[in-house]
C-alpha cells in the first residue's frame, strides 16, 4: 500500500437545495381531529396533506408520496385497517409508514392493527407532545432502516453526512475516508454480480476486523452504494486503519478469484467485439480529508465528502493500492 499528501485548491461546490421537510398523509373523517394534527405538525415543520376516509387517501396518493401517515382507525368507505393493508399491498407504499389514530386500547385491537402493518399508535385523547414525539420516532427509525445496505448491513448516505455533521459540531480532529474498489466493473462482468457481491461483503468484513484491530475511539464505518465505502475516525487512526484493510481485502480478493486467475495476475474481459482485455486485480482507492487543529476545519458535511472523493480520484492516479490524504491547512496555504 502507497500513501501521498497532495495540496491543492478547494473547488467551488456551490449550494444545494436543502432537504424538503418531511410530508405526512392525515386520514380522519373528523375534521376537529384532522385540523389539529394538521396544525401541530405543521407547527413542528411538516408539510402536511389530508383525506377524509381510506378511499379518499389513495386518490390523493396518486399525485403525492408521503413520508408517513396518520390514519384514524373508525372511518366511512373504507376504514384505518384496511386501507393500511391495501397500502402494503402496494409496491409503492409498502413501506410507508403508518400510525394509527383510535380509540381502541385492547390487546386484541392492536393486534388486528399490527398484523394489517400498522408501525405505532395515538389512542385517543393525546397530547401535542406525545403525536410529535411519535412521528418524529417513526419517522426516524423508518429512515434508518431504509438507509441500511442490506448486504453490509452498514449504514448510508443520509447517516454519513449525520455522523460527519455530528463531528463538526463536537469540533475535535476527525478523518473522512472514501474508499473505492478499482476496476470492480471487470469482475462483474468476467463473473457476474453474485461473486461481485462477495467482493463487496469482503470488503466489509476486513473494515470491521480493522475497526477492531485499531481500537478505540469509535470509528464510523459506512456503505454508501455498489463498492464504495467511507470510514469516519481520528487522524491517528487513517493509517493503521487503511493498511490493514487494504492487506486483507488483497488477501481475500485474491480467494474469490478463479484459480487460474489469481495466479496470472489479471482476467480476461471480452468487449463487445469479442476481444479479450486484460484487467489486473482489485486494488483499493482511498481518499481521505481531515480536520485538524492545525488545519483546515469545514462547516459543511458536503464539502468534507467532497474533498474526500477528489483526493480518491488522486488515489485512482496511482498504481497499485494507494492512500491519498488531503492535509491543507486553510485558505493560506492552499493559495501558495
Amino acid at each position: 500500500m502507497s500513501t501521498g499528501v497532495v495540496r491543492h485548491t478547494e473547488d467551488d461546490l456551490g449550494p444545494e437545495p436543502e432537504d424538503r421537510p418531511d410530508l405526512i398523509l392525515v386520514v380522519d373523517d373528523d375534521q376537529d381531529i384532522a385540523g389539529f394534527v394538521e396544525f401541530n405538525l405543521k407547527m413542528h415543520g411538516y408539510e402536511v396533506i389530508r383525506a377524509r376516509d381510506g378511499q379518499d387517501a389513495l386518490e390523493v396518493m396518486e399525485n403525492r408520496r408521503p413520508d408517513l401517515a396518520v390514519v384514524d382507525w373508525m372511518m366511512p368507505r373504507m376504514d384505518g385497517v384496511e386501507l393500511t393493508r391495501k397500502l402494503r399491498a402496494e409496491p409503492l407504499s409498502s413501506a410507508l409508514p403508518v400510525i394509527m389514530l383510535t380509540a381502541k386500547s385492547m390487546t386484541v385491537d392492536k393486534v388486528v392493527g399490527l398484523t394489517a402493518g400498522v408501525d405505532d399508535y395515538l389512542v385517543k385523547p393525546f397530547d401535542t407532545a406525545e403525536l410529535i414525539a411519535r412521528v418524529d420516532s417513526t419517522l426516524r427509525r423508518n429512515k434508518e432502516f431504509r438507509e441500511v445496505s442490506p448486504l453490509t448491513g452498514l449504514p448510508g448516505n443520509a447517516r454519513v453526512r449525520r455522523e460527519i455533521a455530528d463531528r463538526m459540531k463536537a469540533g475535535g480532529e476527525y478523518s473522512v475516508g472514501y474508499i473505492d474498489v478499482d476496476r470492480f466493473k471487470s469482475v462483474n462482468d468476467v463473473y457476474g454480480f453474485d461473486r461481485g457481491d462477495e467482493f463487496i461483503t469482503a470488503l466489509a468484513r476486513c473494515l470491521h476486523k480493522a475497526v477492531t484491530v485499531v481500537g478505540p475511539p469509535s470509528i464510523f464505518l459506512g456503505h454508501i452504494g455498489g463498492d464504495d465505502f467511507v470510514f469516519i475516525c481520528t487522524p491517528d487512526q487513517v493509517l493503521p486503519l487503511t493498511k490493514r484493510t487494504v492487506t486483507d481485502f488483497e488477501q481475500a480478493a485474491d480467494q474469490l478469484y478463479d484459480p487460474s486467475d489469481a495466479e496470472r495476475g489479471y482476467i480476461e474481459v471480452p468487449d463487445r467485439r469479442g476481444n479479450k482485455n486484460r484487467a489486473a486485480l482489485v486494488t483499493l482507492s482511498i481518499g481521505v480529508a481531515q480536520a485538524t487543529v492545525d488545519g483546515r476545519r469545514f462547516t459543511d458535511p458536503r464539502v468534507v465528502i467532497a474533498v474526500a472523493s477528489e483526493m480518491k480520484k488522486v488515489a485512482k492516479s496511482q498504481p497499485g493500492s494507494y492512500v491519498a490524504i488531503d492535509r491543507r491547512r486553510g485558505a493560506a496555504e492552499a493559495e501558495e
